[in-house]
């Protein structure tokens, strides 16, 4: 059996990860970090769209930004002609 994962890199879908900073409410001249990490789109981000509307509208901590990073994890070979001849005795 094929996983949901692999499903999904099959249908277009990367790695994303986020870096998120927030603010603690308590005390809002502090910045907190969370990393995200799931499979996801480039470039609309559906799903990581969907988790900050969730932060937004369940938790407390403000947002102060987010940095996205993506990787399409199956993608064409990559190809580097090598010019020369080694012998292995």
């Amino acid at each position: 059996m094929v996983s949901k994962e692999f499903r999904q890199q099959i249908e277009g879908y990367g790695l994303t990860t986020a870096h998120i900073l927030y603010r603690i409410p308590d005390h809002p001249g502090v910045l907190q970090t969370y990393v995200w990490q799931d499979y996801d789109l480039a470039p609309r981000f559906p799903v990581l769209t969907g988790f900050l509307d969730f932060w937004k509208r369940e938790l407390d901590g403000p947002l102060h930004s987010v940095r996205v990073a993506h990787s399409r994890l199956i993608k064409p070979a990559e190809f580097r002609a090598v010019n020369g001849v080694l012998t292995l005795h």
